[in-house]
């Protein structure tokens, strides 16, 4: 029996538990790490790397995929990854209070924290994921990514408002209770969202050959020339995207001279406009008809428009283009790339082979979460390497960013030669070949 196609609704739904992933996410990756740095006076590359481990664990990504490819269904592993992300980010908060009387009890708490929300992002964020390309009609794809991330960023947006509220004046018992709060309302509203939303009959049909290891199955994915290209072309693009995060706003206070609450409403009009860009991508790839055409061109434009940016913010110092009007079509051609690039990625898994789905969009996943991990301390390691060999900061700075811009364009590069690309192959079909190789 073929799974009814997903409605808007429905898309709604999957957003709902996107917006509790990232109502969870936003207190361990910002709030915690605040916490750390001012009131526990903790060095700021602690956090840094606690969150690096969050990233690491998400290598796990195409595990997760190939279970649930293997069992036939999503809604469990979603489930249980949400719990898990929610016991994580509980963990992370009494670690954190933990530190204020007992640091290394607290560190290694921490420690076991971050790598559980890692595992739980993982588990739950892929197969979502999967869900939404199996289940979306090409016409609905980039607009229901636009949905599914805004919602996300909603939760982000949301949590903040509220936590920061509740956690006045702070103390270490008010930081655990409102993690808990948080972390338990984020998993009871994912349920709500996720409950009975796959169906009792969309379990995958049972397989006749012997079944297929993990190891096997990652290997014969890899060898698809589909796949494995756009597992490159997302590290590097999202090596680009994330590298200019922790880098952009020190550039504007040395450069223009900018107090810390005019860098912090350049940073506000760069998320407006990924915002912006994804909309304007949603509609226009809804528009389309969902025509791959129209996507791979949205997605090569996206980043030949961010490589662009990032060459003249590169190049602000003659002050032709204001910064904040560069920042703005930063963030624009980044939206239009992130959006567009998820679409591509759903409908690479969603007309692929079933069974090895949920593997090849992990393996996506996790070539994200990584290089995603890596861009923030790339930038700043790149930064201060530059400007040790030169001693000139400011030359740093633009070096990093057109070596972010040259990404982009790598990027594009990589996406354009996507566009021609024969069917995705079936990982029994690619097995049969390797063994004639052999």
């Amino acid at each position: 029996m073929t799974p009814r196609p997903f409605g808007w609704l429905d898309i709604v739904r999957i957003g709902l538990l996107q917006t509790a992933l990232g109502a969870i996410l936003v207190l361990t990756t910002s709030t915690l790490n605040r916490v750390m740095v001012v009131e526990y006076a903790l060095p700021a590359t602690l956090p840094g790397l606690l969150v690096g481990l969050h990233h690491a664990a998400q290598i796990l990504r195409p595990r997760w995929g190939f279970a649930s490819d293997r069992g036939g269904r999503r809604t469990p592993w979603i489930i249980g990854g949400m719990a898990v992300l929610a016991v994580g980010g509980f963990l992370a908060a009494v670690a954190t209070a933990w530190m204020a009387t007992a640091p290394e009890a607290g560190l290694a708490l921490a420690v076991l924290a971050f790598v559980t929300i890692g595992v739980g992002v993982g588990a739950a964020g892929t197969n979502a994921l999967i869900l939404l390309a199996e289940r979306v009609e090409d016409g609905r794809r980039e607009p229901a990514a636009t949905i599914v991330w805004v919602m996300m960023i909603v939760g982000f947006i949301l949590t903040a408002g509220f936590a920061g509220k509740a956690l006045d004046p702070y103390s270490a018992e008010r930081l655990v209770a409102v993690s808990g709060a948080v972390s338990l309302m984020a998993f009871l509203l994912a349920v709500a969202a996720i409950t009975g939303l796959e169906g009792d009959g969309d379990r995958a049909p049972s397989r006749t050959g012997p079944a297929i290891p993990f190891s096997a199955m990652l290997a014969s994915v890899w060898q698809d020339p589909t796949a494995r290209r756009f597992t490159v072309f997302i590290f590097v693009s999202m090596l680009a995207y994330s590298a200019q995060d922790l880098i952009l706003e020190p550039y504007a206070g040395l450069l223009f001279g900018m107090t810390p609450g005019e860098t912090t409403r350049l940073g506000g009009l760069q998320n407006g406009g990924v915002l912006a860009g994804m909309v304007i991508a949603g509609l226009t790839g809804h528009a389309a008809g969902g025509r791959s055409s129209v996507l791979g061109l949205q997605v090569v434009g996206g980043c030949i428009g961010s490589a662009a940016a990032l060459l003249l913010i590169a190049d602000a110092a003659d002050g032709g283009i204001p910064i904040g009007v560069l920042v703005v079509l930063l963030g624009l051609a980044n939206g239009v790339f992130a959006v567009s690039a998820i679409g591509m990625m759903m409908g690479l898994a969603g007309t692929g082979p079933r069974e090895s789905r949920g593997t090849r969009m992990g393996l996506w996943g996790a070539s994200q979460a990584i290089a995603f991990g890596l861009g923030g301390l790339a930038g700043t390691v790149a930064v201060d390497l530059v400007t040790l060999a030169t001693g000139q900061q400011i030359l740093s700075y633009q070096t990093v960013f057109a070596a972010e811009g040259l990404l982009f364009l790598g990027a594009a590069w990589i996406a354009a030669a996507l566009l021609g690309r024969p069917a995705p192959l079936s990982a029994s079909s690619l097995a049969r070949t390797g063994d004639a190789g052999e």
